[in-house]
């Protein structure tokens, strides 16, 4: 099994490839410190070869929260220009919607980083298999929010979604134009209607409904 790996950690990467390649049958072939870098490696690597090119990975781990784009506007890309690979996701965040985010993004499974490592093994070879992957804790939530009215942040779109993340973290219209390759006129658009949707006014609402409902952690960030 072939392993990328995209965590803005160096530490952390170092970890989870320690521990993979412990696994006989696992190799980590590429990684990357943000979304942009491993998004503009993966095209690299399918010039001319595809995915016949010897350092394809079979499963790519995401990060979900690094700097720029973010991992969930990484895995919607990844999935529109390389729909057959598969995508796994991980996150220190312990909140229903981020999970519920990457599967809808296109991600095969979801990992919290507050699991075993020997569940990362288990993820991945569920993942590589096709099947859907989510550590016990996640799933619990899931399924429990199923059950319960959903929560302000659900009426936003996927977009909507990411930039309001960014917002949340402080990031100012033009930082969030260059992060998500949108023009600086489609962001104010998506805070109108973020404002709108969740009655809010200003920027510093954002980030407390952000840090109330554990999307974003301001020490880490």
């Amino acid at each position: 099994m072939k392993v990328m790996l995209v965590d803005d950690h160096a530490v952390v990467r170092m970890g989870f490839k320690l521990l993979l390649e412990a696994e006989a049958d696992t190799q980590v072939v590429a990684e990357a410190d943000r979304a942009e870098s491993a998004l503009a490696a993966l095209d690299q690597m399918a010039l001319g070869q595809g995915e016949k090119n010897p350092t394809w990975p079979d499963v790519v781990v995401m990060d979900l929260a690094m700097p720029g784009m973010g991992g969930l506007e990484a895995i919607k890309r990844l999935k529109a220009k390389h729909p057959s690979l598969k995508v796994l996701a991980l996150s220190a965040f312990e909140d229903s919607s981020h999970p519920k985010r990457a599967l809808e993004a296109g991600a095969m499974g979801y990992l919290s980083k507050r699991s075993a490592p020997e569940a990362l093994i288990d993820a991945l070879r569920m993942v590589q298999s096709g099947q859907r992957y989510l550590d016990t804790p996640t799933a619990q939530r899931l399924a429990l929010q199923q059950n319960l009215p959903e929560g302000p942040l659900a009426v936003l779109s996927a977009r909507e979604f990411a930039v309001f993340l960014q917002l949340a973290h402080g990031k100012s219209v033009n930082q969030i134009s260059e992060a998500l390759s949108l023009s600086s006129s489609t962001v104010g658009t998506h805070l109108y209607n973020i404002k709108q949707k969740l009655k809010l006014s200003n920027q510093a609402e954002m980030t407390l409904l952000a840090l109330r409902h554990e999307l974003i952690d301001l020490a880490g960030a």
